[in-house]
């Protein structure tokens, strides 16, 4: 046995494992910036407007038996939008103002009606050998 030779051996395979190492952190690393890159990609930024009309989410409803129940109320208008997001809201009806936070509201797009159904009669058509 030479020493000399199996210590070379055991430098190379000691070497080799830390440049497997070195390239398992850096597909590592790449990988999480793409999961991140699709992640953000997906994300809706909230940029409220004073007057933008806007619906709260109700948390409170899991108390509340019925399926079917909206979980967003409103529409309520923006008042004042203030920094760390806080939004001052505005009920029309009632002329109550509130704030809260800006993850709860989302805004409103407004009622869109059912499009208009184009009605086609058909007529009968021929029997048998009739042409």
């Amino acid at each position: 046995m030479d020493f000399t030779k199996v210590g070379i051996g055991r430098k190379l395979q000691l070497e080799e494992l830390e440049w497997l190492r070195i390239e398992a952190y850096q597909n590592a690393r790449i990988y999480k910036e793409k999961t991140k890159a699709f992640h953000d990609h997906y994300i809706h930024k909230k940029d409220f407007q004073e007057g933008d009309e806007v619906l709260l989410y109700n948390s409170r409803l899991r108390f509340i038996p019925r399926k079917l129940h909206s979980r967003w109320d409103g529409p309520f208008k923006v008042k004042e939008v203030k920094p760390y997001g806080v939004v001052e809201l505005f009920h029309p009806q009632s002329g109550a103002t509130f704030k809260v936070n800006s993850h709860r509201v989302k805004k409103y797009r407004g009622y869109k009606s059912p499009r208009e159904v184009e009605v086609f009669l058909l007529e009968d058509a021929p029997k048998g050998g009739e042409a």
